[in-house]
């Protein structure tokens, strides 16, 4: 059985991560998830972005085991599975740590809706996750975080289709889309949205959200069913 579309379509992911400047060295992964053949095609750990190519994209079943490469696959892998597996429209998920997207969830603080960049990608403030407890580290700490990122998912009532980004507290950003590009997509998006949200911050602490009319005026317009943004 080839895989070689699905290595080719990791790959091409984790390089965007270093195109747009989301990852210092090899801080952050990418993955492409087939659900037919029931696999995903993930970074290998610790590879520097210029030294990857398609055929080193290690496969791994939702089980865990490595179906085809020879190197380790992501320290972060254990995430993608949970995630693959709780939510099964997913295609494609993206791990960086990206600066103010990491700073937001240092703080441990979701991001509010300041603007219509946000509203243009999601009506909700960026989640934030708890902090993960001494039990759940001490556990399998990638296995953890994904069950973290779901709690937190579920607990809020998000569609993950809507909602397709958040912050883990104390680490950084996971995005997740319709394809492993549409995952870099959404993390080039979280990455700015938390970057303009600091800068709002910073010229005025007092500042409110966004009027909610103005928030979902502006999220009908990209993804309502009367959207008209762009070219049919």
């Amino acid at each position: 059985m080839s895989y070689r579309a699905l290595q080719e379509e990791a790959y091409e992911a984790n390089l965007e991560i270093k195109r747009k400047k989301l990852a210092l060295y090899t801080w952050g992964n990418s993955s492409a998830f087939d659900p037919q053949k029931r696999v995903l095609a993930i970074k290998p750990s610790g590879v520097d972005y210029d030294a990857l190519k398609p055929e080193l994209m290690v496969i791994v079943d939702l089980e865990g085991n490595i179906i085809e490469g020879e190197l380790k696959p992501s320290s972060d892998t254990n995430t993608h599975l949970v995630l693959y597996r709780k939510f099964p429209d997913l295609r494609g998920i993206t791990h960086t740590h990206s600066t103010y997207a990491v700073a937001w969830a240092q703080a441990g603080m979701p991001v509010p809706v300041f603007g219509t960049t946000h509203a243009d990608h999601l009506t909700d403030e960026v989640p934030c996750t708890d902090f993960m407890s001494l039990e759940s580290t001490e556990n399998n700490y990638e296995f953890e975080t994904g069950n973290l990122i779901t709690q937190t998912i579920r607990k809020n009532n998000f569609d993950p289709a809507n909602v397709n980004m958040i912050l883990v507290a104390g680490h950084g950003p996971f995005t997740w889309g319709s394809s492993a590009s549409a995952s870099v997509y959404n993390c080039v998006v979280l990455e700015e949205i938390c970057k303009m949200a600091f800068l709002t911050l910073t010229i005025n602490p007092l500042v409110k959200s966004l009027p909610e009319h103005i928030t979902k005026k502006h999220w009908e317009r990209k993804h309502g069913k009367d959207a008209y943004y762009g070219q049919r």
